[in-house]
């Protein structure tokens, strides 16, 4: 006596897409397996969706302290363009800010050694205007804009 395990129609296509295996030989492959490669797979994806929401942290960070560091130099700027001028700032120029003993600061086009090393008021700092009417402290590296970095790596290749 015979016993049909099966009513359904058989599997005409390629061998490699039958949904169940085609010979004898192959592998059996059972609901324990399947159940482990399930496991694997969300392990794996775990791991990598972890990783990807620690880099988009580690992003955010560095984005809020771009941010902050854009906020204080703003509100610096601000600061500066406040200080009483008695003169017409250019940008390109390096003014000198002084505070008085009340507390008010102005800007001068002299220096402390300009003042033979004895200005009549504290000395905050040196400040240059630039372009964007930012101020960048004379100490620090000036700020550049494109066209001028393309000309300067032209030369430097060239």
């Amino acid at each position: 006596m015979s016993e049909k395990k099966h009513d359904g129609a058989l599997h005409e296509g390629a061998d490699h897409a039958s949904p169940y295996p085609l010979s004898r030989l192959a592998p059996a492959y059972g609901l324990v397996d399947m159940a482990r490669v399930v496991e694997e797979a969300d392990r794996v994806l775990g791991s990598v969706a972890g990783r990807e929401l620690e880099l988009i942290a580690e992003q955010i960070r560095a984005l809020q302290e771009k941010a902050r560091e854009v906020l204080e130099r703003a509100e610096r700027d601000a600061l500066l363009h406040r200080a009483e001028c008695r003169f017409k700032k250019q940008p390109g120029g390096v003014y000198h800010l002084y505070r008085r003993d009340e507390g008010h600061v102005y800007f001068s086009m002299l220096s402390p050694t300009d003042w033979g090393g004895s200005p009549p008021h504290a000395y905050e700092g040196s400040y240059r205007l630039e372009a964007d009417q930012s101020f960048s402290p004379q100490d620090a590296r000036p700020r550049t804009d494109g066209a001028e970095m393309v000309r300067a790596l032209l030369a430097a290749k060239g």
